[in-house]
Formats: structure tokens, C-alpha cells, sequence
């Protein structure tokens, strides 16, 4: 089910802004589930010396979703760790916000936080991962970084501050997500999946690789990945499936047995948290084209 919304008109001169920013950069949306890594790389990919991201928003991470009135933000559909099983979040370009206008609305209303004199310009936004059809009709030129982090690190990461939210429906809503994320890569001219377990272990690698993607001249500073934030994660789970308390152990087996196969499907196990193959339809960490 598409949102429908009304459009109040215009300035001219923030549509001719809108135009003119689409005109003379290259934009990238950042995208994955909440607690997957978009922050780290929307902000690592903006400390290049031709990029910038939002900055000075005083907006939670400087999310592009809470500068904007045009695209309903995440919190529409349930929020983190449910946002994905709301069929109405997926937006494609059939969408009745598919509109020049909205596109020049949305460009207008994060222009004030990037520094206009950088070439690329970077916004990052969980949704982004369900929408990314929609984006592309809004700009057609824009290219697409997606983070995807193992299931299980996402939900026990989300659940710390989403508590009212079950541990099985923080998976379910990361299966959803992935599902609309690998169906609509293929409608995408230019986007670039990007495992986070990857980034982490060769962070100059991954960085060279999606730099050049983005047209990106010369390095793009690694000093800020650091190689440990899932390990607490992968305790618990580990963990869990040692644990002699029998609902827990019967709760880890059942939940094991319900989604090992489709954690499979995206290069992941649920058994071990080691296991990080490459993103599956031909976009392994390359960009389409």
C-alpha cells in the first residue's frame, strides 16, 4: 500500500534550490535497519574531502527523515524494529509522492545542513531501505549505499532501546526489510550493499571499493571503524545457546529453527555470528549499473 499526501505549494525559490542541487551534485542515500552501521559509514563517507553529510541538525544522528515533511519517517510505521512490516512504508515509484515538486521539496529542506561547495552530499535514513524505488524516481541521478549487519547482532543491538518491542518481531521486521531491500535492487541504477561484518574487518578495502562507486577521488578516512561493536552481541548469543535454563534453551532452539534457513539466504547463520557472506542478486558490494 503506497502513502498518499497532499502537496502545499512551493516557494521558487526553494524549488529552484531543490533543482539546482540536484543539478550541480551527486547525491547518496545511506540506508539500512537502525543499528546496522548507517551512522558509522553516512559519516565516515562524509569526512572525505569532496563529500559532506547533514550536519548541525540537532535531529537524532542527523537523520534526513526528521529535516523533511515530504516522506513519512520511520516512527509512521511503528518504528525501529517494526517499520518494515508496515506494508504501507514500502514506497516505490508508483507512489503518489513521486512527484517533481516533492523532489524539490526534499532537496530544499536538508540543503541548509550540507556544505553546498562539496560535490557529493550525503543523507543517511533507516527507511531508506524500503524506499529506495521511491528516492530514485524523486532523483534519478542518486546513487545508494545499503548497510546490512547480521540479524541477530540488529535485534539484540535495537531491542536495548526498544524494550517494548519482542526479540522475534526485531527479526521478523529484519527479514522484511531485506526481502523488499533485495526484490527492489534490480529496479536501482547505481547501489552498492555493504555488510557491515565486511566493513569492520577490512575497512580500507570496503571504503575504496564504495568510494569509487561514488566517483570519489583518493582515500576516505578508516580511523573511525572499529572492529569490536558486536562483540558483546555475540556473547549474549553464544550464551544463550549454552544456557542450562530450559525455556531459554528451548527459546534459542526454536528460534534458530525458524529463520536459519532464510538468515541463509543473506549470507548469514543464526548458530554462528561468525558467518558473513557476501549479499545475495548480484550486488555483492558492487555497485549496479
Amino acid at each position: 500500500m503506497e502513502e498518499t499526501s497532499r502537496e502545499p505549494p512551493v516557494p521558487a525559490r526553494s524549488a529552484s534550490l531543490g533543482r539546482r542541487i540536484v543539478g550541480e551534485h551527486q547525491l547518496v542515500f545511506v540506508g539500512g535497519l537502525h543499528r546496522s552501521g548507517t551512522s558509522l559509514l553516512a559519516s565516515t563517507l562524509a569526512r572525505h574531502p569532496a563529500a559532506s553529510g547533514l550536519s548541525g541538525t540537532d535531529a537524532k544522528e542527523d537523520e534526513g527523515q526528521h529535516l523533511q515533511d515530504v516522506l513519512p519517517p520511520a516512527r509512521a510505521y511503528g518504528g525501529a524494529g517494526r517499520f518494515a512490516l508496515d506494508p504501507r512504508a514500502h514506497l516505490t515509484e508508483t507512489s503518489p509522492l513521486a512527484t517533481a515538486v516533492n523532489a524539490e521539496r526534499l532537496i530544499a529542506s536538508w540543503a541548509p545542513y550540507w556544505d553546498l561547495d562539496r560535490w557529493v552530499l550525503v543523507e543517511k535514513s533507516p527507511p531508506t531501505i524500503v524506499r529506495t524505488r521511491l528516492l530514485q524516481a524523486l532523483v534519478p541521478s542518486a546513487r545508494f549505499v545499503l548497510v546490512v549487519r547480521h540479524p541477530v547482532v540488529s535485534a539484540l543491538s535495537t531491542r536495548k532501546w526498544r524494550r517494548g518491542v519482542p526479540f522475534g518481531r526485531l527479526l521478523e521486521n529484519w527479514f522484511a526489510a531485506h526481502e523488499i531491500l533485495l526484490a527492489d535492487l534490480p529496479h536501482l541504477t547505481s547501489a552498492q550493499v555493504v555488510k557491515y561484518e565486511h566493513l569492520v574487518a577490512d575497512p580500507v578495502g570496503v571504503l575504496t571499493r564504495v568510494g569509487a562507486g561514488l566517483g570519489l577521488s583518493g582515500p576516505i578516512p578508516a580511523d573511525a571503524v572499529r572492529a569490536d561493536r558486536s562483540s558483546a552481541y555475540e556473547q549474549e548469543w553464544r550464551a544463550r545457546s549454552a544456557s542450562r535454563v530450559p525455556w531459554r534453551a528451548a527459546a534459542y532452539r526454536r528460534t534458530v529453527a525458524r529463520h536459519e534457513s532464510h538468515a541463509r539466504r543473506f549470507g548469514y547463520s543464526m548458530t554462528d555470528l561468525a558467518v558473513a557472506e557476501p549479499f545475495p542478486a548480484h550486488v555483492q558490494e558492487e555497485e549496479r549499473r
